[in-house]
């Protein structure tokens, strides 16, 4: 069962056409465009026709025209989502303005969920929707305009083909005049309303160009989510960082950047592992700090002998003193002579 399917699923590729048609054939409607649906009422009755009897069909109302109206069978359609534990989200800020892609998105996601549960058979839409507020003047609508349509097909193609036996009861005589009137047959080319066949194309052009910039916008967003993480400076001395970005700022389609980025993973890290228990060496400022730290403390070494030198002199009988003399004049001290 289809709730959840990602934006470059087939489902999202659904022609408009065919998303009419398919509403059209399982509802009994007459929709001409897929905004016409932005009231929720008929996503509501799809529902009911894929789960026949779990949508309250007496709450649902086909004359919504405001959208506290419209909000009303959104909250329908939540019920129902919740009931099948559905966890589709629905946009309804966007749908209930009548935006074409928006509703045409939601529209395809309807039927591709419908697919998946073979739902949408043997279903009699006339007759759940008379339940409906605006239920029979919306079968009513679509009975009367599904006639005009019929009709006004068949009298362009009799009307066609009586200019068709006209134009061949009448032969001219010459080529110049037959080359009048074929150009008189065609229509001129200046001026007036697009053909409707024209008006389709230029929908699904921009809808198609809707949905590519809305694919675009997504995934710039993700490329700029990983640009900023790499700018963490926790993590931006890191190789693998420094590969992403290789690939992340090529400015031309080379083939070469991947190959570039790979080698600087393989290659060795400049930097040293904290980890590791090799230590640093040391910069010469530390190395002479070091040195006149050593200096320092030999020369309070040697001061504080010489204060206990001192000290002892001073307690010592001349006698000793003597002694001690000769004892430092036989260890060959050059402050004494023998």
């Amino acid at each position: 069962m289809a709730t959840n399917i990602g934006m470059m699923d087939g489902a999202y590729f659904v022609g408009r056409s065919e998303i009419l048609a398919w509403i059209n054939s399982t509802l009994q409607l007459h929709l001409n465009k897929v905004e016409e649906a932005c009231s929720g009422a008929v996503h509501c009755q799809l529902m009911d026709a894929a789960h026949p009897g779990i949508v309250p069909m007496h709450k649902v109302n086909f004359d919504a025209k405001n959208e506290y109206e419209m909000i009303q069978n959104y909250k329908v359609l939540q019920d129902v989502f919740n009931k099948l534990k559905i966890t589709k989200h629905i946009e309804v800020s966007k749908l209930v303005k009548g935006r074409p892609l928006d509703n045409l998105e939601f529209m395809q996601w309807m039927k591709r969920y419908c697919d998946s549960i073979n739902g949408c058979t043997n279903y009699n839409a006339l007759e759940r929707r008379e339940a409906c507020k605006g239920g029979k003047e919306a079968s009513k609508r679509a009975a009367q305009s599904q006639p005009s349509a019929k009709g006004t097909t068949a009298s362009q193609r009799a009307h066609s083909s009586h200019n068709a036996n006209a134009r061949r009861n009448d032969v001219p005589p010459s080529g110049s005049s037959t080359n009048h009137a074929v150009k008189a047959s065609r229509p001129s080319s200046s001026g007036g309303p697009a053909p409707p066949a024209y008006a389709e194309e230029i929908t699904e052009l921009k809808l198609s160009v809707d949905s590519l910039e809305k694919e675009r916008d997504f995934y710039f967003g993700k490329l700029r989510d990983i640009e900023i993480l790499c700018q963490t400076p926790e993590i931006q001395h890191l190789s693998v960082v420094g590969a992403i970005q290789k690939i992340l700022y090529a400015t031309d389609d080379d083939a070469t950047v991947v190959a570039q980025a790979q080698a600087m993973l393989s290659a060795p890290s400049k930097e040293a592992d904290p980890s590791s228990p090799i230590a640093e060496p040391l910069s010469p400022i530390a190395e002479v700090s070091d040195e006149k730290a050593r200096s320092e403390n030999q020369k309070r070494k040697t001061i504080n002998n010489f204060d206990v030198d001192a000290a002892a002199m001073a307690t010592l009988s001349p006698r000793q003193r003597v002694s001690d003399a000769s004892d430092v004049h036989c260890s060959g001290s050059p402050l004494m002579t023998c």
